[in-house]
């Protein structure tokens, strides 16, 4: 990777002129006091926006303020996991940040080829690949400019996002 490409989420999204994409396809993550405190039956007051707003709400609202189309695809096995079902309830977050979001059943995915990895593209310029352990634990991600990668997988989420349901429309089942 040429050192020229920035290294971080934060300087990727910042740096973005015109999209930013970002597809997931497991169904269980790294647990977090959020999700903890969610399982033992907490909820989020929304109406209280300091509460919940966090520094990546702020970094998707400015970038959306910026032109910045920023979308995120779910592929998810039904019935959801817990932590998808969560994922769906916090998603009202990401939404008022900006980010438009589409949920996919694994199900409907046998003719789609898909990627291997989860993934954010950055004006279909960088993209950043996401490293996880089987049980879900963050191992690291790797920041890639080859043309044919970013386009091979731009490509298949485009495909995705033609096929998921918008997030408003979306039940978890």
């Amino acid at each position: 990777m040429p050192s020229s490409i920035p290294t971080s989420f934060d300087e990727q999204l910042a740096n973005a002129k015109r999209s930013a994409v970002h597809l997931e396809m497991r169904d269980t993550y790294y647990s977090n006091p959020r999700f903890e405190a969610w399982q033992k039956g907490e909820r989020v007051n929304w109406d209280d926006r300091a509460s919940w707003w966090r520094p990546f709400h702020q970094d998707i609202a400015d970038a959306v303020a910026r032109g910045v189309v920023v979308r995120r695809a779910r592929i998810v096995s039904e019935p959801v996991s817990d932590y998808i079902r969560w994922e769906h309830y916090q998603t009202r977050a990401n939404v008022e940040a900006g980010e438009q979001v589409r949920w996919l059943p694994r199900r409907r995915t046998a003719d789609l080829l898909m990627p291997g990895c989860d993934f954010w593209i950055f004006d279909n310029q960088v993209i950043r690949v996401h490293d996880f352990s089987g049980t879900g634990g963050w191992l690291g991600e790797e920041f890639f400019d080859d043309r044919a990668l970013v386009e091979l997988n731009a490509s298949a989420f485009e495909d995705i996002w033609e096929r998921a349901v918008p997030h408003d429309q979306y039940e978890v089942r």
